[in-house]
């Protein structure tokens, strides 16, 4: 299959390596040009726990050469809009639109613009840090979850399965919106506490403030999800939430990394998404209203902030 990777952080990257790598024909869609010229000179560069190595994988700006059969969009939520209208004016009507990204929106975004018919979402729990231009550290394994499925050997199936050659643990599922909802409520939890912190994820559970704030962001998030008639894929969010620090005590939560590098963090769509969404539903969310409003602050005041020796 021929993969559009959309967004060469650390996430794009995993992929369209891993992808690459498996023997598929991967194509790095990217913005900046400097950063292109990098990747296609050096190509990707991985590290960590699947092993060191590097792959050749070509980088664009604009318009592709090939037409891809899947387009897997990783860039941050708040650039889901730019990216869909700049790829729609080109891509190919066939062509099916894959987003494993974070937070709430993503899916309504691209299906507004493609059409819901062309569009697939799912959730990964792979973790990756970006340690440069093409360079990121493989962090954490995890399953991946795409769909809805649709019959076999359909598109879903053939993503699978490429997907599956490329070493990933991935199942197709029929409710992608019980998924998306099930992995906004882990972020949650853990990614604008990392931000605010700048601990590692493993920290939040042992640390009795962190540990008491992420248990009353996930009750409120889980009392949002509920009023929508969410079926999370868990039983016990509170649990499942630390499962998930502990698994990837090691890894910096993409947020932080954002905030290391004063970027823009997506806590608007997870956070914040809990907030907007218990405003429509009368549902009171202050701790993920403060959580959101720190890190706001923060990323707001990046050249401010006073650094202690």
């Amino acid at each position: 299959m021929h993969f559009l990777v959309v967004g060469p952080g650390a996430m794009g990257c995993l992929f369209a390596a891993r992808l690459k790598k498996a023997g598929h024909v991967v194509t790095l869609l990217d913005y900046r040009p400097k950063r292109v010229d990098h990747i296609n000179e050096h190509g990707i560069r991985v590290e960590g726990i699947t092993g060191d190595y590097e792959v050749l994988v070509p980088a664009v700006t604009g318009k592709s050469a090939e037409i891809p059969d899947v387009v897997l969009i990783c860039v941050k939520a708040n650039q889901t809009r730019k990216a869909a209208k700049e790829l729609a004016a080109w891509l190919d009507s066939e062509a099916r639109v894959l987003t494993l990204q974070n937070g709430l929106g993503n899916l309504e975004i691209l299906e507004e613009i493609f059409g819901k018919d062309r569009v697939l979402g799912g959730v990964t729990a792979e973790g990756a840090t970006l340690l440069g231009r093409g360079h990121i550290r493989h962090a954490g394994q995890g399953d991946t979850v795409i769909g809805p499925e649709g019959p076999h050997e359909g598109p879903v199936s053939e993503i699978v399965s490429a997907f599956k050659e490329a070493g990933f643990n991935i199942r197709p599922a029929k409710n992608v919106n019980d998924l998306i909802w099930g992995k906004l409520i882990i972020n949650v939890g853990i990614n604008a506490l990392t931000a605010i912190t700048r601990l590692k994820n493993g920290r939040l559970p042992d640390i009795e403030g962190t540990r008491l704030i992420m248990e009353e962001a996930v009750r409120e998030a889980v009392s949002v999800a509920h009023a929508k008639k969410i079926t999370l894929p868990y039983p016990d969010p509170q649990k499942r939430v630390t499962e998930v620090c502990l698994a990837t005590a090691e890894n910096i939560a993409s947020m932080l990394q954002d905030v290391l590098k004063q970027k823009i963090t997506e806590v608007a769509f997870i956070n914040g998404a809990i907030v907007r969404e218990g405003k429509e539903l009368d549902i009171s969310t202050p701790v993920n209203h403060t959580l959101t409003c720190l890190v706001q602050a923060i990323q707001e005041t990046y050249d401010e902030s006073v650094n202690g020796k």
